[in-house]
């Protein structure tokens, strides 16, 4: 059997229960309760700005990696800046 995955919050879903919705492109979603499908066709929402889906926990984590990362060469930065100027006033 084919494990499916919700197509806004991304819980898995187990077989026999769900559903499959198909646009009119050929597009196949797959939902696991009714919630999700309200949240993403009728109220037209992104599972990235809704907090309890796992794309929005994904994206924050990536954000606060990259803002880790930024920090550290910030600093970094400035550590070598520090030392290049300690060492132009020692030399002066």
């Amino acid at each position: 059997m084919e494990i499916r995955y919700c197509s806004f919050c991304g819980n898995k879903i187990e077989p026999g229960t769900g559903k499959m919705f198909v646009r009119k492109d050929g597009t196949i979603l797959f939902f696991d309760k009714s919630k999700c499908e309200k949240n993403y066709l009728k109220l037209g929402r992104e599972p990235r700005k809704v907090r309890w889906t796992k794309e929005f926990t994904e994206a924050k984590r990536s954000l606060k990696a990259e803002q880790q990362n930024q920090n550290v060469k910030n600093s970094s930065e400035s550590t070598v800046e520090n030392s290049k100027s300690k060492t132009e006033n020692q030399n002066v």
